[in-house]
């Protein structure tokens, strides 16, 4: 556990400083936000100190803290519990060390109040290159979720609110390509509504951050589970299958195999509808006009558009039957016993007929070869999930933990000289001012975040850069620490291996700091 000097009260309690809310602690109790602990008369924090390292190797055995066949250099030489002496790898100018220890902010402690330096301001030695990593849990109350739903479902119009146990938490944003998109949290669901909106928008994103399962309700459109790296719930049912593709791009994918056994195919589909004798790839591959004619917006040959309502039917549609969306066939052009494929973009619907004399479909046994081609949809589409990206500003406490003049930090990371990283896993930095961030949770330790009851979510956050450039923008020196002082200060307690949730084998340590 890591330990802060703090002022005693004469009635045994101490007064955690880690964020506004100011707790006063019992002895044995932790304060509202479970993270931090009065454990004798000192504030410790609960939560593991976590350092990851990283391995192309499944079959390496978890080894403590380093793990290396060079030399080390004496200066860097660090002690397993056996006492076996483990060195640093030599740096080859990945400026996370691809296969190094990595120094992760989780269990670090805050720099609340503000003025405080980061927790731990870490130096590491590699080659001719020393390297600093200051790590801190930053209290984010400009914060959300960005989720990416995989599925053809419609679950709700844009801009409709989405509710967590009846509270406005977010909101229905622009669709994607094969999914739908949320919006969630923000500052004005967290401190600009009712205590209970933001309390309870606060527990939803911390429960999402953590890879848990939360259930929502958009107005006007579906329920949800929602939970990172998991299949979407839908209504009460599990997604199983992103879309191929959109109608248009099933039948170029598939229209060769299609042509040889079949007169015509429509791809059901919500935004663009396919017809395989009118698309481009069915007038190269040499198929006649069919005379079926569809309901919808045309917009180029074998694309339609708007051919039913949005729902959670056929293609994302609000269709149970196929046959819904056409009008009469030509019968000029069509012909008795002309061969009709309708299937979804998943390959999870389909339907196959003939016309009969008075050229009306009639529902008919699929053909193997036909049999095939719809399996091979589905065995195109991708397993439906749900991806949670955490999406953050790193505001004045943060930069002021890392550099005295906080616009350097700024300056520095536009200039990709300073690498940011939520738990180990590398950050996204959007443009424009600030330092905004998004980082994929499903790909960082299991319970990397925490909270505040301000509300706020308390999330992890790491600056690399060379010492050089550190030092250059004003950092705070005089605190930095390597990774031999922090071993002198720790001792294990635990380790948690959790590469399932990281590419590639991933070793994941928990440590504990147990003295000042």
């Amino acid at each position: 556990m890591v330990r802060f000097a703090v002022e005693q009260e004469d009635n045994g309690k101490i007064r955690c400083d880690a964020c506004p809310v100011l707790c006063y602690i019992k002895d044995g109790r932790t304060g509202a936000c479970d993270r931090y602990a009065n454990e004798g008369g000192e504030l410790v924090r609960v939560d593991a100190f976590t350092i990851l390292q990283r391995t192309d190797n499944p079959a390496a055995q978890a080894v403590p803290f380093l793990l290396t066949e060079e030399a080390p250099s004496s200066e860097e030489t660090l002690s397993d519990p056996s006492g076996e002496a483990l060195g640093a790898p030599g740096w080859g100018g990945d400026i996370l060390g691809g296969n190094r220890t990595f120094v992760t902010a989780i269990g670090a402690g805050t720099t609340y109040p503000d003025y405080k330096p980061a927790p731990f301001i870490v130096s590491q030695h590699y080659d001719d290159v020393d390297m600093v990593t200051v790590v801190t849990e930053g209290i984010f109350s400009y914060c959300g979720t960005k989720i990416k739903i995989d599925t053809d479902r419609h679950i709700g119009p844009e801009q409709a609110t989405v509710r967590v146990d009846g509270e406005a938490v977010g909101h229905v944003t622009t669709g994607e390509y094969g999914s739908q998109m949320l919006s969630l949290g923000g500052v004005n669901h967290l401190t600009g509504g009712s205590k209970k909106e933001g309390r309870i928008t606060c527990q939803a994103l911390l429960q999402l951050c953590n890879r848990e399962a939360v259930d929502m309700s958009i107005d006007g459109g579906a329920d949800l589970t929602v939970q990172a790296d998991a299949a979407p719930i839908v209504n009460g049912v599990r997604e199983e299958l992103m879309r191929v593709g959109c109608g248009s791009a099933t039948i170029g994918m598939f229209a060769r195999q299609w042509a040889p056994h079949v007169d015509e195919v429509v791809v059901v589909d919500d935004h663009i509808t396919g017809v395989l004798s009118e698309h481009q790839a069915g007038k190269l591959l040499g198929m006649p006009p069919t005379g079926l004619r569809i309901k919808g917006r045309r917009s180029t040959p074998g694309r339609y558009f708007q051919v039913a309502e949005p729902g959670s039917g056929w293609g994302g549609t609000n269709i149970n039957d196929p046959l819904s969306i056409l009008d009469d066939f030509k019968p000029a052009i069509a012909w008795p016993g002309m061969r009709l494929l309708m299937v979804s973009t998943t390959g999870e619907q389909w339907a196959y007929f003939e016309l009969d004399d008075a050229l009306k479909p009639v529902s008919a046994a699929l053909p193997p070869a036909l049999q095939l081609s719809v399996e091979r949809i589905a065995e195109n589409c991708e397993p439906s999930l749900c991806s949670v990206l955490f999406m953050g500003g790193a505001g004045g406490s943060l930069r002021a933990g890392v550099t005295e003049n906080p616009v350097g930090l700024t300056r520095s990371v536009r200039q990709a000289l300073t690498h940011v990283s939520c738990g180990g896993e590398p950050a996204y930095v959007w443009p424009g001012g600030g330092i905004t961030i998004m980082a994929d949770v499903a790909r960082m330790p299991r319970n990397a975040f925490g909270y505040v009851p301000t509300p706020a979510l308390v999330a992890p956050i790491e600056f690399t850069l060379r010492r050089s450039d550190y030092e250059r923008l004003g950092g705070h020196m005089d605190h930095i620490q390597s990774l031999q002082d922090i071993a002198e200060k720790i001792e294990r307690r635990e380790w948690v291996q959790d590469s399932a949730a990281w590419p590639g084998n991933t070793r994941h340590f928990a440590w504990r700091n147990t003295r000042n």
